[in-house]
């Protein structure tokens, strides 16, 4: 049986240069892959050590780049390794086959949307007129799937943020803030569901995952096992589960770490070898 390896892209396997955390004196920093060019500069990075382990890893199991990115966003990124069969990407509103959205699966999303939560345009309305232009640059819709805002962290009234997760709440949405970065979601909408019916298609007995976000807390609960990094959301509150494992790095080399972890699991499956890199 197949292990199926469904993975957080953002500060979970890619980096923004802002992201990067090179805490070490720079004669030691690792040599970097670009993996992502937006605009013709180039925008993530992953080390050269885990471009290797992903290129195994996507020969050793089945794995399932899992993202909050719409499918425009996700398809600028050229990870190295064989290329994925599937990806999930609009958390969870995408279910890309050979790069392609799966018409059914999206369908049952949208409508699973309208039945469980308040419409888009809702929330949409709420963003334009109770966020502050002082610090709001941009407000931006998902694949007409979510809504996010695009903010200046250091002006923002964390406050605010907690004034709209409740607002959120009593409407069948999660609030999400990483980076820049606003995020409201329909709660229905989860990278967990899409991971699952990848599962059935794939008839893979094994499920491991890993993120670093709020919105990554579904799949990382729904996996036979998780890690999460010892950045973002998740280590910020603290969250803890069982079978997740809370790994101590941070940066661009906790990505590192997350794939050697992949491939130590993978191999104790029995699945493939973990490869010397």
């Amino acid at each position: 049986m197949p292990v199926l390896v469904a993975s957080d892209l953002d500060r979970t396997l890619i980096y923004s240069a802002a992201a990067l955390a090179l805490t070490m004196p720079d004669a030691r920093a690792p040599r970097l892959l670009c993996v992502e060019v937006h605009e013709s500069k180039p925008l993530s990075y992953m080390t050269e050590t885990a471009a290797r382990l992903l290129t195994d890893l996507g020969d050793a199991a089945v794995f399932v780049p899992t993202t909050t990115r719409t499918r425009k966003q996700y398809q600028r990124i050229n990870l190295p390794g064989p290329e994925p069969t599937y990806a999930i990407c609009a958390n969870g509103g995408h279910l890309m086959v050979d790069g392609v959205s799966d018409p059914d699966w999206h369908a049952q999303v949208t409508a699973r949307l309208a039945d469980q939560c308040a419409p888009l345009a809702e929330v949409q309305e709420h963003l334009l007129r109770a966020a502050d232009p002082v610090w709001v640059r941009k407000h931006r819709v998902a694949d007409d799937l979510f809504a996010y805002l695009v903010v200046e962290r250091e002006l923002l009234d964390e406050d605010w943020v907690k004034e709209l997760a409740v607002w959120a709440e009593n409407r069948g949405w999660t609030v999400s803030l990483q980076g820049r970065k606003i995020y409201a979601v329909p709660k229905p909408l989860t990278k967990s569901a899409a991971m699952r019916e990848v599962a059935r298609r794939t008839g893979a007995d094994l499920t491991l995952a890993a993120g670093d976000s709020l919105l990554d807390t579904d799949l990382l609960l729904a996996a036979d096992q998780g890690w999460r990094p010892g950045h973002g959301e998740l280590a910020d509150t603290g969250f803890a589960a069982p079978s997740i494992r809370v790994l101590p790095d941070r940066g661009v080399l906790a990505g590192e770490r997350i794939l050697r972890e992949f491939l130590g699991a993978v191999r104790g499956a029995g699945a493939g070898p973990e490869p010397g890199a």
